[in-house]
């Protein structure tokens, strides 16, 4: 049994305590934190709360959480690009199609699997089917992830994710050319309102998010952004460009099919058109390695179906 606690402070005082709790710790999700509230695990003030009970400036909320409970999923042999490891860490270039760890219509053939096979000391850290995740990237978007492989590097990187001192860079290429050099995109993320598989930047409830873009290279009807993020929601990055009219080549979450239909040049479109991914890339990764208190930078090139779409831009 882990024990855990923290003190509701003016950011987190208000909230339900099932949201302070996930956005206190990084590494715990709402739907943890609510099924811990209901087996009991939680305390507030020393006393049972329910999870939609609002707290005060000063609460101390105590959190028991049992050993992570034996890993479901199986080792499989699943090539990895592995750009660094050691004892403690793994640092990956995931490629888009892959996605990150085993849930409802994915059991097998996640990077978790693939880990399991690689690692064979890896910890089951993190909650069932989470061994050592402490960030993830979206099925469709490639580059650079860590993943820990123990509890003190799972500890001091969820920290970190947690206080937003991970550095992140994306690369995207988007419709339209942007008007300005840079920008700061500011909003809430949470459920849309209509579709509840889709995020939002205007829902009802949602989590501060906080994204900086700036132009790396400008086309006609298009952009190469650089996208740095100071906070880390889902699909953070997809759904804040699309809200200032600039979604990413490729999206059929968030984009717009007419404007794919728009694309006058044929090869171009057809490039498009044959993208079985969106075109998002997180090509640049920075944190502090815990055990070693070592400043580690990692990068990953262009994806080859990002770069040939590029590479046709260019040649307009």
């Amino acid at each position: 049994m882990n024990t855990v606690a923290f003190t509701a402070d003016g950011a987190l005082a208000s909230l339900r305590l099932d949201v302070a709790i996930a956005t206190a710790f990084s590494d715990i999700s709402r739907a943890r934190a609510q099924q811990s509230i209901r087996e009991g695990c939680v305390l507030v003030n020393g006393h049972a709360a329910r999870a939609s009970c609002r707290l005060q400036a000063g609460d101390r909320v105590t959190l028991s959480l049992p050993d992570p409970v034996p890993l479901e999923a199986e080792p499989e042999n699943i090539p990895l690009e592995v750009l660094y490891e050691d004892a403690g860490i793994i640092v990956i270039n995931k490629p888009a199609h892959l996605v990150v760890h085993p849930a409802c219509g994915n059991h097998t053939g996640t990077l978790v699997n693939a880990l399991l096979f690689h690692c064979r000391d890896l910890a089951g850290i993190g909650g069932v089917q989470r061994p050592g995740i402490v960030h993830r990237l979206d099925k469709d978007t490639s580059g650079v992830m860590v993943v820990a492989k123990n509890e003190q590097t799972h500890a001091g990187l969820s920290e970190q994710f947690k206080v937003h001192s991970v550095m992140r860079r994306y690369q995207a290429l988007v419709y339209g050319a942007v008007a300005e050099e840079s920008g700061r995109i500011e909003t809430l993320i949470g459920r849309d309102r209509t579709d509840r598989k889709k995020m939002s930047a205007h829902p009802r409830r949602g989590r501060q998010a906080v994204t900086h873009w700036r132009c790396l290279e400008r086309f006609d009807d298009y952009s190469l952004l650089e996208a740095g993020l100071e906070t880390g929601r889902t699909h953070q990055v997809r759904v804040h460009l699309a809200s200032i009219g600039h979604s990413v080549l490729g999206d059929s979450t968030y984009g717009n099919p007419r404007r794919l239909r728009a694309i006058r040049n044929k090869p171009l479109q057809d490039a498009v058109k044959s993208l079985k991914r969106h075109l998002l890339h997180a090509g640049f990764l920075q944190f502090v390695h815990p055990a070693t208190q070592e400043v580690l930078s990692f990068t990953a090139p262009l994806p080859d179906e990002f770069a040939s779409v590029l590479a046709l831009l260019r040649g307009l």
